[in-house]
């Protein structure tokens, strides 16, 4: 499994966001700039995130971008699987996957469901709240 850079940039989108708008709303030109990515491709992105609910607009020359709710409230996989749409390793352990004629006899597919838990149950667990703490105090998360 390889996240796209649409997965990564958002998630850095969201958390830019999240550092930086207790003073003010943030704008896609000063996300791009502290990012180092294009802001043309950002706005494709924040679209996505806005109309998901995840963001909100303010208007105007101070405008710009906060977040909906809490850092806490959004997880790492809720992020990725907006931009993603899913995260599973292979199409047979997708949550709304066609029963295979072959699974019955198919010793691969406990693997496949073992390592899409595993990849759940980190990204489904890391907030946008416990990336800021591991930025802002220097915390290892393997040492978590």
């Amino acid at each position: 499994m390889k996240i796209s850079t649409k997965g990564r940039y958002a998630l850095r989108m969201m958390l830019d966001i999240a550092q930086h708008s207790e003073e003010k709303p943030v704008s896609v030109k000063e996300i791009a700039a502290r990012q180092e990515v294009s802001d043309k491709y950002l706005e494709q992105i924040i679209s996505l995130l806005n109309g998901a609910g995840y963001v909100r607009s303010i208007r105007g020359p101070q405008g710009g971008y906060l977040l909906r709710k809490k850092p806490e409230e959004y997880t790492v996989g809720m992020i990725l699987r907006l931009t993603e749409g899913t995260l599973s390793p292979v199409p047979c352990v997708e949550e709304d996957a066609i029963p295979c004629d072959r699974e019955a006899g198919c010793v691969t597919v406990k693997l496949w469901r073992k390592l899409n838990n595993a990849i759940s149950d980190v990204v489904d667990h890391v907030t946008l709240a416990d990336l800021l703490e591991w930025d802002e105090n220097g915390k290892d998360p393997e040492s978590l």
